[in-house]
C-alpha cells in the first residue's frame, strides 16, 4: 500500500534558517515555515522511537522519546533564563505539563479510538504515573502557597531550591522503579496490531542516531519558532501569558506530540501513554528543578517555583482528570474528546487572562 512521505518538507529546515537570518522581521513567514519544518522531523522521531521500543520495551522507548523531546524545551528555557525571562519560562513549563497530559494524551486517545473501539494499557503503570504527577503538582503548589501567605523573595528562592532537590531525587528513584525493580508494570499490554509491524527493524545504534539527529534539528527549529512566535502572536492581540502557556509550549513539543498520536493509531497505547504522561513528569520533576538549580549560575537572580494561582489550578485540574480517565487501563475516543475539552477550556482561560496576572512574581 502506498504511503505518502513528508520527507520532501525537509527543505523547510534550511529555508526557515535562511528566513530567520535574512528576513528577521518577517515573523509570520518564519513561524509558518518553521512549523512546517517540524512535521517531517516529527515523522523521523516517531519512526526511531518505534524501532527503539521494539528492542528496549515500551517503557524505555517512551522515556527516551520524552527525554529527547524535552531536550528542546530545556535548551529554550536555558536561553530564556539567561535573559531573565522567568515568567516566560514558568509559563512554558505549565503549558508543557498540561499540554502533554491533556492535548497530547487526548489527541492520542481520540486518534486511536477512531480506529479501535477500545484500547488497553497497563492500568497499574498508569496509576503509578498519575501518582507521580500528583507529587509534581504538590512540589509546585507549596512554593506558590508560601508566596501568597507572605513569604519573602529570598526565602522563596531557598524553599524552591530545596524542593527542587527533593523532586530530582524522587525522579531518579522513579527511573529505578520503572526501569529495574518494577519494569513489568511499564512493559506494555500485547495487542495484535502492535505486534504486527511490517518492514525491516532498525538497529539500536541507528535508532539512537536518528533520534539524536532529529532532536537536534527540532531544537534548532524550536529556537527559531520561539524567536518569531511571540512577536507574531502579539501582533494578533495575544498576551504573553497565552503565548507562553499555549503557543510556545505546544510548538516546542510538537515532535513528541505527533509521535504519541502516531503510535496510538498503531495500538501501542503503553508507548503513547509513556510519551505523553512521562514527558509531563519529566518536565515537572526534572526540567523545572534543574532550571531552578542552574539559574543560580546563569541568571540575574535565582529562579523559583512560585507559579501563579491560574497555573497551579490548571495543572491540578489537568492531573485530576487524567488520573481519573487513565486509572482503568482502557481508553476510547470519547475519553480523548473529554481531555481535549478540558485543554480548550484552560486555553480559553489563559487567552482572556490579563497580562497583569503574570506580573505578581
Amino acid at each position: 500500500m502506498f504511503r505518502p512521505s513528508l520527507d520532501w518538507l525537509l527543505i523547510c529546515v534550511p529555508l526557515a534558517a535562511w528566513l530567520h537570518h535574512a528576513r528577521p522581521g518577517d515573523h509570520i513567514a518564519i513561524f509558518v515555515v518553521a512549523c512546517v519544518a517540524v512535521l517531517p522531523l516529527a515523522g523521523w522521531l516517531g519512526r526511531a522511537t518505534e524501532h527503539l521500543a521494539e528492542k528496549t520495551g515500551e517503557g524505555i522507548g517512551g522515556l527516551l522519546n520524552a527525554t529527547f523531546g524535552n531536550a528542546a524545551e530545556l535548551i529554550i528555557a536555558l536561553a530564556a533564563l539567561r535573559e531573565g525571562l522567568y515568567s516566560v519560562v514558568k509559563a512554558s513549563l505549565t503549558g508543557s505539563i498540561i499540554g502533554n497530559i491533556l492535548l497530547v494524551l487526548g489527541a492520542s486517545f481520540l486518534a486511536g479510538g477512531l480506529k479501535y473501539p477500545q484500547q488497553r494499557f497497563n492500568a497499574q503503570g498508569a496509576r503509578s504515573l498519575a501518582t507521580m504527577l500528583i507529587l509534581a503538582i504538590i512540589g509546585m503548589a507549596v512554593p506558590a502557597a508560601f508566596h501568597y501567605l507572605g513569604g519573602t523573595q529570598e526565602n522563596e528562592a531557598d524553599l524552591s531550591l530545596e524542593i527542587s532537590i527533593v523532586l530530582l531525587v524522587v525522579y531518579g528513584l522513579s527511573l529505578v522503579f520503572s526501569l529495574r525493580t518494577h519494569k513489568a508494570l511499564f512493559s506494555g499490554v500485547a495487542e495484535p496490531e502492535a505486534q504486527g509491524r511490517g518492514g525491516a527493524s532498525w538497529s539500536t545504534s541507528k535508532s539512537l542516531g536518528v533520534l539524536a539527529a532529529a532532536t537536534c534539528l527540532v531544537a534548532w527549529m524550536s529556537e527559531i519558532l520561539v524567536s518569531s512566535v511571540e512577536p507574531a502572536a502579539k501582533s494578533l492581540g495575544m498576551t504573553s501569558v497565552f503565548v507562553g502557556v499555549v503557543v510556545v509550549a505546544t510548538i516546542g513539543n510538537a515532535a513528541e506530540h505527533s509521535t504519541a498520536v502516531m503510535v496510538a493509531r498503531k495500538n501501542r497505547m503503553d508507548l503513547s501513554l509513556g510519551i505523553a504522561v512521562g514527558s509531563s513528569i519529566q518536565i515537572a520533576l526534572f526540567v523545572g528543578p534543574v532550571l531552578v538549580v542552574v539559574s543560580r549560575w546563569i541568571s540575574p537572580r535565582p529562579m523559583d517555583l512560585v507559579f501563579t494561582p491560574a497555573e497551579v489550578m490548571a495543572m491540578a485540574l489537568a492531573v485530576t482528570i487524567t488520573g481519573q480517565i487513565a486509572s482503568d487501563g482502557e481508553s476510547n475516543w470519547f475519553e480523548g474528546a473529554q481531555l481535549l475539552a478540558v485543554y480548550l477550556i484552560l486555553a480559553i482561560l489563559f487567552y482572556f487572562l490579563p497580562e497583569s496576572a503574570h506580573l505578581t512574581r
